[in-house]
């Protein structure tokens, strides 16, 4: 098996998939202010920015551009934490907490349907192999 040609056409049909409306909504859940709409509203509570950055991978500098852009939203608040006056606490208001359940549930709906398309079988395996590729792939991850 020629594992380079069977890469080229992957990323060839990844690009296409990418086109797809629902397959970006759901790409775009996983990034940006709806992941963290949506990683504050998961920790029930106050967060750190930091915290933020270590989950998406990303820089101190582009999570402060997100929440910038949320607070001026009215999705979030920033506070100085009372027992640190070192660390801000991030908070959803109610307002972010409403559109983060709503982005939420709009994505699983998208990805409930791109699996129904694929029949139940085919919806079992792929996400099987997404999963596999995921255990394959942290480990090198790791070691950069």
């Amino acid at each position: 098996m020629n594992y380079n040609e069977l890469a080229a056409e992957f990323l060839h049909k990844m690009r296409v998939l990418r086109k797809v409306t629902s397959h970006r909504n759901i790409s775009e859940a996983l990034q940006g202010e709806a992941f963290v709409l949506r990683f504050i509203h998961c920790h029930k509570g106050d967060v750190l920015p930091s915290e933020i950055s270590n989950e998406m991978e990303v820089s101190s500098a582009r999570v402060a551009a997100a929440l910038n852009s949320l607070e001026n939203k009215g999705l979030i608040t920033r506070q100085i934490d009372p027992s640190d006056r070192r660390k801000i606490l991030v908070r959803l208001t109610a307002k972010g907490r409403e559109v983060a359940e709503r982005h939420y549930r709009e994505v699983i709906a998208d990805t409930a349907n791109l699996l129904q398309q694929l029949g139940e079988q085919d919806a079992k395996e792929y996400v099987r192999l997404v999963g596999r590729l995921g255990e394959i792939a942290l480990p090198q991850k790791e070691l950069l």
